[in-house]
């Protein structure tokens, strides 16, 4: 089968933490037509646990991203199995041994790949849910000169106390599988891969909608044929030592962990000079808008909008969802017509 992805290969990527990828992969998907001026450039990281195949539902015409006036790159999170991962790393790295990545690293590598590949220096717009939110704003904070536009959804320029202990959970959960050694899996860990699905379908979704019975208005005839098909089927297609990968770069986020701001959130956030609306599900019990209202309070240029939505976290990916998706489409066009 024929990827619908490119690579992008970068030599020698000095890591944040102290590491030497001797080569670096970051795969990517375009969409649409890179303007002649190169204006027209938004650009649509990855989240945790996904592809961009999972993300690119809300690319079309009258979607969210528009492909008929802007020319969308997806590039893959170092960690998600198609950009490098300890599912696919060179020796001498490999599952046990995989280097911490940051979201410095992540946002390093697509500013070279925009640089060298597609010759843009500046971004109309970053769009990002969940981790890709934290891209966005660390975007925003590290390169400010290079972004004109923010649309931050369901995401955190630090990722908080209380996201880590749902993180801890979720790793608990996963790692208690029988095939877990200490450092490594030595087999697929079907039980604490639908575990962690469980764990994380209590967290993703809102009391309301589990109240209300949502899943079976979009498709699933029972609680647990939504658990089983949605949350455990979505988890057991993923190589766990990415997943690990992944959640330690969530744990690990924070824009201002950077020699340019010292570890001062507040002057990371002052940076953000893009205009930006920061949209935080009403009901998201890890990235809360509380969380979010503080942190947009310190940006210059930003405008805190939630999303009044029963579907929690993925109330920022919805999917199956037009309500909602209309809230995010009309963010998107507030921003671009500015």
């Amino acid at each position: 089968m024929t990827a619908d992805y490119q690579i992008f290969e970068i030599e020698n990527v000095g890591l944040q933490r102290g590491v030497t990828l001797p080569r670096a992969r970051l795969a990517y998907k375009t969409y649409g037509k890179l303007a002649q001026d190169r204006s027209n450039v938004i650009l649509y990281p990855t989240s945790y646990g996904a592809q961009h195949p999972d993300t690119e539902w809300l690319i079309g015409p009258g979607r969210v991203l528009d492909p008929r006036e802007w020319f969308i790159i997806i590039p893959n999170m170092f960690g998600n199995g198609l950009s490098t991962s300890p599912s696919n790393i060179d020796a001498p790295f490999g599952p046990d041994r995989f280097p911490q990545i940051t979201h410095w690293d992540n946002i390093h590598a697509q500013r070279r790949l925009l640089a060298e590949v597609f010759g843009v220096e500046h971004l109309a717009m970053i769009y990002g849910w969940s981790m890709g939110a934290q891209q966005a704003l660390h975007w925003g904070a590290i390169f400010p000169d290079q972004v004109a536009r923010i649309c931050a959804l369901c995401g955190s320029a630090r990722t908080s106390i209380h996201n880590k202990v749902f993180l801890e959970g979720v790793r608990a959960t996963l790692t208690g599988d029988p095939h877990w050694t200490g450092d490594h899996f030595t087999a697929h860990p079907r039980r604490g891969l639908r575990a962690m699905g469980r764990v994380y379908a209590g967290w993703a979704m809102s009391q309301a909608f589990y109240r209300e019975k949502l899943y079976e208005k979009v498709g699933y005839s029972s609680l647990e044929d939504f658990l089983v098909r949605s949350w455990e089927a979505n988890f057991l297609r993923r190589d766990a030592h990415d997943l690990l990968a992944s959640l330690e770069t969530w744990m690990q986020s924070d824009i201002s962990d950077n020699p340019i701001h010292g570890g001062d959130l507040q002057k990371a956030l002052g940076a953000i000079t893009a205009r930006s609306i920061i949209m935080p599900s009403r009901t998201d019990l890890y990235f809360t808008p509380e969380d979010s209202a503080i942190e947009t309070a310190m940006m210059p240029n930003a405008e805190f909008r939630p999303i009044e939505s029963i579907w929690g976290h993925r109330a920022g990916n919805p999917a199956m969802n037009p309500e909602d998706e209309a809230v995010l489409r009309q963010a998107v066009s507030d921003l671009l017509g500015s």
